[in-house]
């Protein structure tokens, strides 16, 4: 592609050769079908398989989250298909074609998220907040699903990598009510997911002191992870982020204050 950045072609300019035989001309394959996948992407006819292939071997393509970011007009249209499914959140309407389209985009996304180089970049450009409404629909349908815990995996992507700017977007931001709303429509994979991130913010004292700063905030999050603990038998995995999460709260004062004032009423 005419816009990609030079260092984005294999061996470039220091004229390396692959030690296994085949391994560099396998590599030019894999680069040239990426390219081609990303073209697509810009023109509506072939955009719904390009998307597809693209989610499909993200992995296998190197660098893929560059290529993504720096491919003129591929956010413009992630951001286009995000933006086409709100009207279907509610009332909800959206059909399992549509979330698996819409998930493709996400799954992308998490590949810019995740990636060093374009991950603050992408918290930058505000892209994540975007997301925020799939994590708050109230159906618990398999399309919806699908696609709340598609989207909780570019968050959970963003904060398995300890960097205070990403905990400061998220608090500044808003995510909060979010991941409350999916703790308690979600499965439990969406739950385990959520509890993961939130136990994330609450290991940065930034996201710490934001949770405690009020009552309100404080007893909001108790009382769903209280919740998910007694509702139903949580999983291992489940409960090992929620005991992290109260163990995190109880560093703070406010869970002294809160339990004072639980004890006096």
């Amino acid at each position: 592609m005419a816009n990609l950045p030079h260092s984005f072609s294999v061996n470039a300019a220091s004229g390396s050769t692959s030690s296994i035989p085949g391994e560099g001309e396998n590599d030019r394959r894999k680069m040239q079908l990426a390219e081609r996948l990303v073209k697509d992407i810009i023109n509506p006819r072939l955009r719904e398989n390009a998307l597809s292939e693209l989610a499909k071997k993200r992995e296998q393509f190197q660098d893929l989250a560059l290529m993504l970011w720096h491919s003129v007009g591929i956010m413009v249209v992630f951001l286009q298909e995000i933006m086409a499914i709100y009207p279907a959140l509610s009332p909800p309407t959206l059909t399992s074609s549509k979330s698996a389209r819409i998930c493709n985009v996400v799954a992308l996304l998490q590949c810019v998220a995740s990636h060093k180089h374009t991950r603050n970049l992408f918290i930058d450009a505000n892209i994540p907040a975007y997301l925020y409404p799939f994590l708050d629909t109230k159906s618990n349908l398999r399309p919806f699903e699908y696609l709340r815990l598609t989207s909780l995996g570019v968050i959970s992507a963003m904060v398995k990598v300890h960097d205070p700017k990403v905990i400061d977007f998220l608090i500044q931001s808003e995510i909060m009510p979010f991941c409350l709303s999916a703790m308690k429509i979600g499965t439990e994979l969406s739950r385990t997911v959520t509890t993961f991130i939130v136990q994330k913010i609450l290991l940065d004292n930034s996201g710490l002191n934001y949770i405690c700063a009020t009552s309100g905030r404080f007893f909001e999050l108790a009382r769903h992870l209280e919740i998910m603990v007694t509702v139903e038998q949580p999983s291992p995995r489940l409960l090992k982020h929620v005991v992290r999460c109260y163990l995190r709260l109880s560093e703070h004062q406010m869970y002294i204050y809160c339990h004072f004032v639980l004890f006096c009423n």
